[in-house]
């Protein structure tokens, strides 16, 4: 048998379950030295589904061409008016900046 922890895992309820839930799942057999050695790694069993974590893990695709944080001021009533479309409302100030500079 492997060896276990001497200390022992106490139940703290969650939002996502109860003790109930946790009483459940606790009776779960000792993994013997035999078990660890016939293990797999979960890439090696699932490989299509690893790569899909994978790829949902690395966050959105990289940009061509990233945009660049910058710090300017403007006039209050100038950002006013572009927030007053809702959301969006920086890119359409982008769009606006585009177009002044013929871009």
């Amino acid at each position: 048998m492997l060896k276990k922890d001497k200390t022992k895992m106490r139940m703290k309820p969650g939002p996502a379950y109860t003790k109930e839930d946790w009483d459940q799942v606790s009776d779960n057999p000792e993994l013997t030295e035999d078990d660890m050695k016939r293990a797999k790694p979960f890439a090696y069993m699932f490989p299509e589904f690893a790569e899909s974590i994978r790829r949902n893990m690395a966050g959105r695709p990289k940009l061509e061409r990233p945009k660049q944080p910058i710090s300017i001021r403007l006039d209050q009533d100038v950002v006013e008016h572009f927030k007053a479309g809702g959301e969006g409302w920086q890119s359409r100030m982008n769009e606006a900046l585009r177009k002044a500079a013929g871009l």
